[in-house]
């Protein structure tokens, strides 16, 4: 059985510290157990990832959600009687400051990339990574699990098996929503012309980015 590949069919984008948006994070930052805490970072500490998307609106989404009002507050909303709730929007804030230590980059990728929640590559994995799913007392590998953000071993050992199947990342859709779409791009990272360049306010991308996540500026 053949594993789905995708090539991304335009550039990449992604949101990055300081003036290079493509540069991988720093070892030196690693956690205890060798990964940065994300996704499909690789479990065996070997090799870094960066992480970019197909459209800027995918950037700013999957890098501002964590400023969206506290879900327990969207849910006491919920609850206001109508004409209290006409009184009243809950907005999450982004403080100008935030862009300051911080751009976006473009770059042409290049290489295979796993389609790791296509039929094919979900059968796989449910098969290679049995033994840690009845680790962390799963009853099944699915398209749902693959897809939650805990436990984030899961996920790492799914990038660690792209990686020896000489997969040059993964490619794989946000939990934000399918319509964006998202690559880890293993080290040595096959990108080319990579750019970057100050977060422009005025983006409309980042304009849709805060109004799909409920968010406005404060100086």
């Amino acid at each position: 059985m053949g594993l789905g590949s995708k090539r991304p069919d335009g550039p990449l984008f992604r949101v990055g510290r300081n003036d290079d948006a493509w540069a991988p994070p720093d070892w030196a930052y690693a956690q205890e157990d060798g990964t940065f805490g994300n996704r499909f970072d690789d479990p065996e500490a070997h090799y870094r990832v960066v992480y970019a998307c197909s459209r800027r609106l995918g950037c700013y989404v999957e890098t501002l959600a964590r400023f969206r009002v506290d879900l327990s507050f969207v849910a006491e909303l919920e609850q206001m009687e109508d004409d209290e709730e006409d009184d009243f929007s809950a907005f999450g804030t982004l403080n100008r400051s935030w862009f300051a230590q911080r751009c976006i980059g473009t770059a042409e990728a290049f290489g295979d990339y796993a389609d790791i929640y296509s039929l094919e590559w979900v059968s796989h994995l449910r098969s290679v990574l049995a033994s840690t799913a009845m680790q962390l007392g799963m009853t099944d590998v699915d398209l749902s699990s693959l897809q939650r953000a805990e436990p984030r071993i899961l996920t790492q050992r799914a990038s660690r098996e792209a990686f020896e199947n000489r997969f040059d990342g993964i490619f794989y859709h946000s939990r934000y929503g399918q319509t964006i779409e998202n690559w880890a791009i293993f080290e040595p990272f096959a990108i080319h012309d990579q750019k970057s360049e100050s977060i422009d306010e005025e983006d409309p991308e980042l304009a849709e980015a805060m109004k799909i996540l409920g968010l406005v500026f404060v100086d």
